[in-house]
């Protein structure tokens, strides 16, 4: 019964988005210090900063609302998005890369996000990712971290971490205006979505929360890769304590030898549902996810 509630929700999700009207959605944005935003409107959070030259976009939503996007960037900037980079490979994050490229955009991003981009990803489910347009991909990669200077004393640090959501994630970090944007690393108060297929780990996740705790002080803001953008450290030592938790008690359970589905009828997760479970991941999936990448 699972399994074919399971095909159900993929079949839906797929023809929503296949029938989905582009055309309601409204690009939004909030200015979060002298020259970064983020914006908000289909898919990832997008991270915009503007440089003494050029523009700066982290990540860039759905193909079809890349029109839109760049419009919005031209009411806060009239400098040219130069430069794309992605905080992982998912299409709700690069599904814009080939428009953005199209018009001038070099695209940069982990080593492991060109790889999944480039060749055909098994989502489960019964899911499948064709390879991206040569034109999408990224064209400058990184393995470990690199720096770009903005101009004007301002930098953006790119940090490959852990495998977490996927094997390519990646934080994007401006010392100077102390904003970090976490990519789907960091859902608020949410559930996280740990994709499996694609490297995902929940320790990895944890790991990389614990590293930008350590990055961040209580005037950060945060931008998320799904829902707004959080100052200081207390939602993101909430999110860390709840998944950490979780982890624990899906870990004894599947000691003591429970099976996945018996492990999911526990309630491990009760006292969050309400809140952490509303989103994309229920109390069930965010089980699973733990229970088949925790070590």
């Amino acid at each position: 019964m699972k399994k074919i509630t399971y095909l159900v929700f993929v079949f839906t999700c797929l023809w929503s988005n296949a029938q989905r009207d582009w055309s309601s959605v409204e690009i939004t944005s909030e200015k979060l210090s002298d020259n970064i935003y983020v914006l908000y409107g289909a898919g990832g959070n997008i991270g915009l900063a503007i440089g003494e030259k050029n523009a700066f976009v982290i990540d860039d939503q759905f193909g079809p609302l890349s029109e839109k996007i760049l419009g919005h960037v031209k009411t806060l900037t009239n400098k040219p998005v130069k430069w794309v980079l992605n905080t992982h490979w998912h299409g709700d994050h690069t599904g814009g890369n080939e428009n953005m490229a199209n018009q001038g955009a070099i695209i940069i991003a982990h080593e492991n996000v060109r790889k999944r981009m480039s060749t055909k990803q098994e989502r489960g489910g019964g899911r499948v990712s064709e390879p991206s347009p040569e034109a999408a991909l990224p064209i400058l990669t990184f393995n470990d971290k690199m720096t770009l200077y903005l101009g004007g004393g301002k930098s953006m640090h790119a940090m490959h971490v852990n495998d977490a959501h996927t094997d390519g994630d990646s934080y994007y970090y401006f010392p100077e205006d102390n904003i970090l944007h976490m990519g789907d690393n960091f859902f608020v108060g949410r559930y996280p979505y740990i994709d499996l297929n694609s490297g995902g780990d929940i320790d990895g996740l944890i790991s990389n929360v614990t590293m930008a705790l350590g990055i961040i002080d209580d005037d950060t803001k945060i931008i998320p890769g799904h829902g707004k953008v959080t100052v200081g450290k207390e939602d993101l030592k909430k999110y860390k304590e709840v998944i950490s938790e979780l982890r624990e008690r899906v870990i004894k359970a599947r000691t003591e030898g429970n099976s996945l589905e018996k492990t999911q009828k526990l309630g491990l997760s009760k006292e969050w549902d309400s809140t952490f479970g509303q989103g994309f991941i229920n109390a069930d999936r965010i089980v699973e996810f733990i229970y088949k990448s925790a070590d």
